[in-house]
């Protein structure tokens, strides 16, 4: 038993080296290994909820940007630093290699899904959350991207050309400055000195297709500004009739990071007449940290995605006194914000889409301005009709967080929608002497609610002094309002949650959580039952006028 058993087991190994030696695949050789695309988790499985959902956040608290993507490590791909490869070196300004920028810097963003999806973002035709948003209609987001363009890289990547190029101290007026080529200025300044130019008249032809090269670096602009320098146009004409070809760019090199500061690039502009045609084309636009101030202009847009005065990522600071803004675009609100934008005795008006468009942790302030939308068509993933809209697309263009708009004095009317909208971020709004005309059937203030985007709260804050108000208030079951009357402020509505969109959809028949706070001075007088979580102040503040107000259920008693 013994030889026999030696002899089977020297049998095994010659066998076993014959094998070997033959440079043959057995079946399970010959099929391959998975490749790491294949075995990686989709991006939408990836994503992780952002910051203002991961927290119980207070209406009108701020909340920091989280990256939507897993970094490697919790996806179950082994990271770069483990796997004995050498990342790429990340773009100018700390961004993350593809184009994508983390708010965290030296987070690494999870691998791109396979089919070119952005690191830490979603995957082609996924939406966050793992959601497949609708398709949007051409031109994209509202303000967003201008059709036919890609994902932008870094402003490192682009090849700026100008047909004048100015690169340091210099005064010129009275000149003419043209571009007929595609992804090339009519005037491109790029310079830290400062540059005056006075009475141009530029010309802007040759459309782009540098996606958002365009909308966050200034590519195929009529006039671009940047690295550092301070310009000052007076008086002249910018007239650009291309798409992706904004009228006057200042980019202020942070490389898309949004809430880093710039390099101080700065555009003081004045007199000045803008006109553009084309999609993706604003007239006054500011982005990276860049600062605009700009006085008694006269602007006037026309292109999809192309507001008046216009920002994107990266933000910046603008500041607007004075003079005409005009938008007929679909998506093309008279302020796309999301920086932080200041306009003071000025009039702004949109004839297709929303007066004012907030996006995620930004500011607009109207001191003394008349404001004047006619919202009549939605665009991309909008179900309601708005006249200021106050939302979180999960793009990355914005930082997650409290978006606020501060309105005093002057006039807002909204003729098609409702008059203010929230969906998926918080919000404040804050409103003093403003006359408000709403010339809506609907007559609806205020609708707090579910809408096409998903992934954080819906939840605001109203705060009114020395304030008219009047129409509904609508709070969906998923909602929350905080509203504050002082200041012999006067509301003459109601609040409920019986909620439908402009599709005709039923977003909610239950009222959320609402707290009404009414100073000695305020009164509020009903015009249908109203139904709210919280009331502080005296019962005889609040007018029945035959309704009933309930306070979680019960009516309040003591109202006059």
């Amino acid at each position: 038993m013994k030889r026999f058993l030696t002899f089977m087991i020297s049998a095994a190994l010659v066998l076993s080296l014959t094998a070997c030696g033959s440079g043959k695949q057995t079946p399970a050789q010959e099929t391959a290994a998975p490749t790491k695309a294949e075995t990686t988790a989709p991006a939408e499985e990836a994503t992780t909820a952002p910051a203002e959902a991961a927290t119980n956040s207070v209406p009108g608290e701020t909340s920091a940007e989280k990256p939507e993507g897993m970094p490697p490590e919790m996806s179950g791909e082994t990271p770069p630093e483990m796997s004995g490869e050498t990342p790429p070196a990340p773009p100018e300004g700390g961004g993350m290699p593809g184009g994508s920028f983390s708010d965290n810097p030296g987070e690494m963003p999870p691998a791109p899904p396979e089919g070119g999806g952005m690191p830490g973002g979603n995957p082609p035709g996924g939406g966050p959350g793992g959601e497949t948003p609708p398709a949007p209609p051409e031109g994209g987001m509202p303000g967003g991207n201008p059709p036919g363009g890609g994902p932008g890289g870094s402003s490192t990547d682009i090849d700026y050309t100008g047909a004048v190029k100015i690169t340091s101290g210099e005064t010129q007026s009275g000149q003419t400055y043209t571009s007929t080529t595609a992804d090339e200025s009519a005037l491109l300044i790029t310079t830290s000195d400062g540059v005056t130019i006075t009475d141009p008249a530029v010309t802007k032809s040759g459309d782009s297709d540098g996606g958002d090269n365009s909308s966050f670096y200034g590519l195929n602009a009529a006039v671009l500004v940047k690295d550092g320098g301070t310009t000052t146009i007076t008086g002249g004409t910018v007239t650009s009739d291309a798409s992706g070809a904004n009228g006057v760019f200042c980019y202020g090199g942070n490389g898309g990071r949004n809430g880093a500061a710039g390099d101080g690039t700065t555009v003081i502009i004045r007199n000045t007449k803008i006109v553009t045609t084309g999609d993706g084309s604003g007239g006054l636009m500011t982005t990276g940290g860049g600062v605009t101030t700009a006085y008694d202009l006269d602007v006037t847009t026309s292109g999809r995605s192309s507001a008046p005065i216009r920002t994107d990522r990266g933000g910046g600071t603008v500041t607007v006194e004075g003079g005409t803004y005009t938008s007929h675009g679909l998506g093309s609100p008279a302020i796309y914000s999301t920086a932080d934008v200041t306009v003071s005795g000025a009039a702004l008006t949109s004839t297709l889409s929303e007066g004012v468009c907030i996006e995620g942790l930004n500011s607009v302030t109207l001191n003394d301005c008349d404001l004047t939308a006619c919202n009549t068509q939605r665009n991309s993933n909008a179900s309601f009709l708005d006249s200021v809209m106050i939302y979180q697309s999960m793009s990355g263009d914005s930082a997650a967080g409290t978006g606020r708009f501060t309105m005093t004095g002057g006039t807002l009317t909204s003729r098609s929608g409702h008059i203010f909208h929230v969906t998926n971020t918080s919000a404040v709004i804050t409103l003093q002497g403003v006359t408000i005309v709403n010339e809506d059937l609907d007559n609806i203030l205020l609708s707090v609610c579910t809408d096409g985007w998903s992934g954080a709260q819906n939840a605001a804050v109203l705060k009114a002094a020395a304030q008219e108000l009047s129409g509904a208030v609508k709070v969906g079951s998923d909602s929350s309002l905080t509203l504050e009357l002082t200041d012999g402020s006067s509301f003459t509505g109601f609040i409920d949650g019986s909620i439908v969109n402009a599709k005709g959809e039923t977003v909610s028949t239950e009222t959320g959580a609402v707290s009404v706070i009414l100073d000695a001075s305020a009164t509020w007088t009903l015009t249908a039952d109203s139904y709210v979580t919280e009331f502080t102040g005296d019962a005889s503040c609040v007018i029945s006028n035959g309704h009933t107000l309930y306070v979680n259920g019960t009516p309040l008693s003591g109202t006059k």
